[in-house]
């Protein structure tokens, strides 16, 4: 039995929690599945098309030690937005330096923390270029070092920039990595756009076949056309995405805005248990996007 933190869960109807630990072992089993696919998919020799880039945005979070990142390029999210971000998440998240700073040493470092804060029972932090800079078709990568751990829900990722008139998911998702923190082999990228959505979201799980996300750096990435969207895992072509795919409208032509984030419970992940280790941290070396000479 999953014993949770945060008081809230402790008096939650006893079949809500039932459900949601159903649905967490089922995609539990789920991603195994996909970990056997992948490990055979990585062996493929692989013709990648020939495209040539021009960097045109980057953040290699250079500054002083427990600095906040670029306010010229990064915005925060702060509280815990509508219905936990409309993922049922636990977090709240804040600008402070304990959860979210540089490391001095070329490093974004995002921390999620069980602790009583604002009504919340864990804290962590989300930033976005949102209103800073926003970009239609591209390479869009960060190399990035993920935290671990039931329910624990790092995330780099983009919207679409209409979002205040179209509201989500009319105005578009690329998740270019989400992971599950209880399966560190395993991320995720995948689409969300009007008609396939939550739970009926398109994409595809992407794993290692030796080795685990949060022991070593990845470069995670999407290369996105008109017509295409490539997920990428340290250069590797894991899943490509086209109009045909989708089960609603394509809305992948127009600006998307980036977002970087450790979220904490939540749909995607279920709640965090007594083998959860606090705090969590997600490491990112840099982010940067490109334009298609």
């Amino acid at each position: 039995m999953v014993r949770l933190f945060n008081k809230k869960i402790n008096h939650m109807n006893l079949s809500i929690y039932n459900k949601a630990k159903n649905t967490l072992l089922i995609a539990g089993a789920f991603s195994a599945m996909l970990l056997l696919f992948s490990s055979c998919e990585r062996e493929a020799v692989q013709t990648l098309p020939q495209r040539e880039w021009e960097l045109v945005w980057s953040d290699d979070f250079n500054g002083t030690a427990g600095n906040a990142p670029d306010a010229s390029k990064w915005a925060f999210d702060i509280g815990t937005g509508s219905n936990g971000w409309g993922n049922s998440e636990l977090q709240y998240y804040t600008n402070r330096p304990a959860n979210i700073q540089l490391d001095g040493g070329g490093k974004l470092v995002i921390t999620a923390r069980s602790e009583s804060y604002s009504g919340s029972g864990f804290t962590s932090a989300r930033i976005k270029t949102k209103g800073l800079f926003a970009q239609a078709y591209g390479r869009f990568e960060a190399r990035i070092k993920t935290p671990t751990g039931p329910g624990i829900w790092p995330a780099f990722w983009m919207l679409g920039s209409n979002i205040d008139t179209k509201p989500w998911p009319q105005c578009g998702e690329i998740d270019i990595m989400e992971q599950r923190g209880q399966q560190p082999s395993v991320t995720h990228g995948t689409l969300h756009g009007p008609g396939y959505s939550g739970g009926n979201s398109i994409g595809k799980a992407y794993a290692l076949t030796n080795g685990r996300f949060d022991t070593d750096y990845h470069i995670y990435a999407v290369e996105w056309g008109e017509d295409y969207i490539d997920f990428f895992v340290d250069n590797f072509l894991y899943q490509r995405l086209t109009p045909a795919d989708v089960t609603g409208e394509w809305v992948y032509n127009q600006p998307f805005y980036l977002l970087l984030n450790v979220a904490v419970g939540g749909n995607f992940v279920g709640f965090p248990t007594s083998g959860t280790p606090f705090p969590q941290s997600m490491y990112v070396d840099y982010v940067k996007v490109y334009k298609q000479k």
